[in-house]
């Protein structure tokens, strides 16, 4: 037994598909960030990029349908009128997805580095 319980496993899992999910629909500069252990907001948090504000708002559309069909959850998201940043809580992993410009302006990788490196995602 490697120590690793159901609900890590579980959440290992929702991560991967997110990213997947994010890449499939050309997510650029996909970031994720280890937060267990270190906040109670959840266990990862993924950063990402779409070019325009439509591309932001499709591709969070795209990441809630698709979690709820592979998983069953029902997201949590705010954001999604303006298209600039949407935030989208699925319990486990904290998504935000931005347009370059917003992102860059927020900084928020930036601002959990201190506690917890960032890891840039590799497009398959």
């Amino acid at each position: 037994m490697t120590g690793v319980t159901h609900e890590e496993a579980a959440g290992d899992t929702l991560l991967a598909s997110i990213l997947e999910i994010l890449d499939d629909n050309k997510a650029e500069d996909i970031v994720q960030i280890d937060l267990r252990g270190k906040t109670s907001i959840g266990d990862w948090m993924v950063v990402c990029s779409g070019r325009s504000s439509r591309q932001v708002a499709s591709i969070s559309d795209r990441l809630v349908e698709d979690l709820k069909a592979r998983h069953g959850i029902l997201s949590k998201t705010e954001g999604k009128e303006t298209g600039d940043w949407v935030l989208i809580d699925t319990g486990d992993v904290i998504v935000h997805i931005f347009r370059p410009e917003v992102r860059e302006f927020y900084q928020i990788e930036k601002m959990w580095m201190p506690v917890a490196p960032a890891r840039h995602v590799q497009r398959q």
